[in-house]
């Protein structure tokens, strides 16, 4: 699926062409992508489609805020999504994304990312059940899918917020 990452300025009206440019590629991607395979699946009666959002759909990181939004628009339409397409044999899974260290820089920029092959193989692990779940939460993203629940969630948005501080005029 689709997904880019665009630091906004909502103190800047200028920020309109990043959250266009997220909306584009994040939802109309994911959209576009799906309405590409769904007749296929639909003709074969069976199969299965993946999205892809993040814990950041669940809980803010204020620094991305319109990718945070794109993401839980993904939750959302997949959610819809399942319901379209129940009883036709093409089931729908949403893989819930933690922070993912693709390349070793973004590690250092952020401690907590998941090493990508440790993140591969508790996913892989997930979507291999049976049956395949409705969402893949690897444990490191239940603390964003679940915060609100547990009561974290404001301590938790806070705590990301100290990331606008790399803004100019902060």
């Amino acid at each position: 699926m689709a997904g880019v990452m665009l630091v906004e300025d909502l103190r800047d009206p200028g920020h309109i062409t990043a959250a266009r440019t997220t909306l584009d590629v994040n939802v109309l991607g994911t959209i576009r992508t799906i309405d590409a395979f769904t007749p296929h699946l639909l003709a074969r009666g069976r199969g299965t489609i993946i999205t892809v959002s993040s814990g950041i759909a669940f809980l803010p990181f204020p620094l991305m805020p319109t990718y945070g939004a794109s993401k839980a628009a993904v939750h959302a339409y997949t959610e819809a999504l399942r319901a379209h397409l129940a009883g036709t044999g093409v089931e729908v899974t949403e893989l819930v994304l933690p922070a993912v260290a693709t390349e070793p820089r973004q590690k250092e920029m952020n401690p907590a990312a998941l090493d990508l092959t440790a993140y591969l193989d508790e996913a892989w692990q997930l979507l291999s059940g049976d049956p395949t779940p409705h969402e893949v939460l690897v444990q490191a993203v239940h603390q964003h899918r679940w915060a609100e629940r547990e009561g974290t969630y404001a301590e938790l948005v806070a705590r990301r917020s100290h990331a606008l501080q790399i803004l100019p005029g902060r």
